[in-house]
């Protein structure tokens, strides 16, 4: 066994969701998901088949974030992973339906941080054993930064 660590190229603010599904039906079922949810969002899916002829399945409504879920989940090929790009809402406005589509077993990380997926490769495939998601902590909030945090909450309007 082989172990990598394979970055996710994407602008530096832009969300993203990395999961793990179980069938071809995940890709349709992720759109329809998305856009009931949040018709707004503009979004690019791509998700990795794992038999048959192993493609990477796509959909969205925003070529250029297609065109990035392709090529991430391209460089990922972990079976049945999947990895939506999101503009014009955030993951915490579908995770929760995410995670609820039948298919979907797990979701790795939904944010806009620098991420390196750590992937298992072996002889029969690749598989993701988890995620280093932003940066290492470097202490302990005090009483500015929690301000600043209620401040950032109530900015994009997720709290009063």
């Amino acid at each position: 066994m082989e172990l990598k660590a394979v970055p996710i190229e994407k602008p530096a603010d832009l969300n993203f969701i990395l999961g793990q599904a179980h069938f071809i039906k995940t890709i349709e079922d992720l759109h329809e998901a998305i856009v009931q949810t949040a018709p707004q969002m503009k979004f690019g899916v791509g998700f990795c088949e794992s038999s048959g002829p192993a493609l990477v399945r796509w959909t969205g409504n925003d070529d250029e974030l297609v065109e990035l879920a392709k090529k991430n989940a391209l460089a990922l090929s972990c079976g049945h992973c999947f990895i939506i790009f999101l503009k014009g809402g955030f993951p915490i406005n579908i995770l929760n339906t995410i995670k609820a589509v039948p298919e979907v077993c797990q979701v790795f990380c939904a944010t806009a941080n620098p991420v390196e997926v750590i992937v298992a490769e072996t002889a029969t495939g690749r598989g993701i054993l988890g995620v280093v998601d932003g940066v290492k902590s470097c202490g302990v909030e005090a009483e500015a930064d929690i301000a600043t945090r209620k401040q950032l909450l109530r900015r994009f309007g997720y709290k009063l």
